[in-house]
């Protein structure tokens, strides 16, 4: 590792290791030793560094998974400053705040655990068909649109009469509630308490 980042950058100053982390990120990517996977061993130092920041063995966000979802972003900031005046603070600045998008990535993350662990501990009394727990993960995961009694019908390959049961049993159990907006058709919501 000392050979691949400069000594200055390996613990002989009082750099703070997320910066480290950066420099040594972008100096292995300018570098790009190998025909392959240049990327993935740049990302793999950035962890080690920011892992050594944590002053942990237990990590809990993903800054090479922020990296990938930002990757267009990644490639333009890694090019305008690889190409620019020697000037390094686009891409520091970048580079910091996608940890920061990481860490609040996992927060999100977290609270959805935390929040789906709550519901379920709340819920292991709570006697429920296999279609309801399929459906009510979905709910609990972020379920795209609106619930209707349709789309439980068709998700869970039940008749609209079986959708509108569980519907209406998990209502009674106080589990979902009918959407205030209310519209054409009804859609149904976790109750939230």
């Amino acid at each position: 590792m000392k050979k691949l980042i400069p000594l200055r950058y390996n613990g002989e100053d009082k750099l703070d290791l997320a910066l480290k982390s950066a420099i040594a990120h972008f100096r292995f990517i300018i570098i790009h030793p190998f025909d392959d996977g240049n990327g993935r061993i740049a990302r793999a130092i950035s962890d080690l560094l920011l892992a050594r920041s944590d002053n942990t063995s237990q990590r809990f966000y993903s800054l090479s998974g922020q990296i990938l979802v930002e990757r267009k972003v990644y490639y333009e900031v890694l090019q305008k400053t690889q190409f620019g005046e020697g000037d390094i603070t686009e891409w520091l600045v970048w580079y910091l705040n996608c940890l920061y998008r990481a860490l609040e990535t996992t927060e999100t993350t977290f609270r959805k655990a935390l929040y789906k662990a709550g519901f379920w501990d709340k819920h292991t009394e709570t006697e429920l068909n296999a279609r309801q727990r399929l459906m009510l993960n979905k709910l609990l995961d972020g379920f795209n649109g609106k619930l209707t009694s349709s789309k439980w019908a068709k998700i869970t390959k039940a008749s609209q009469d079986t959708a509108l049961r569980d519907i209406n049993d998990l209502m009674a159990k106080g589990v979902l509630r009918k959407e205030v907006s209310g519209g054409r058709s009804t859609n149904y919501e976790l109750t939230g308490d």
